[in-house]
């Protein structure tokens, strides 16, 4: 089981359980999230596709914590001509909990069997 989510300009598959890092989203950690920019859902038995957004679909999220990326290196030059500039660059990241993801207000997520 799957949704598709839209956010801070990207889309990400995302399951129940997994921790996803999005772009930064000011939120503080452990508060809850709820991204209803669904595309997609799909369970072992249906799909939910959005035209282009799912109505009434929420993905539901906590903020584990807030990191930066690793710095990448910016250099410019110019050939012959004695021009160098060197520069880097950190992107800041919002790491998110996936908790659930509901249709229409119920969870589509398979409850587990106890045996």
């Amino acid at each position: 089981m799957f949704a598709v989510i839209q956010t801070g300009g990207k889309q990400y598959k995302v399951q129940p359980g997994e921790v996803v890092e999005v772009e930064l989203l000011p939120f503080a950690p452990d508060e809850t999230v709820d991204l209803d920019q669904v595309l997609l859902v799909a369970t072992d038995t249906e799909t939910f596709v959005g035209a282009p957004l799912i109505a009434g679909a929420v993905v539901k999220a906590t903020v584990d914590y807030q990191g930066r990326g690793k710095k990448i290196i910016v250099f410019k030059y110019k050939s012959k001509k004695r021009y160098r500039r060197k520069t880097g660059h950190r992107q800041n990241y919002t790491y998110l909990r996936i908790d659930d993801v509901l249709v229409n207000g119920s969870s589509v997520v398979p409850q587990t069997a106890e045996a």
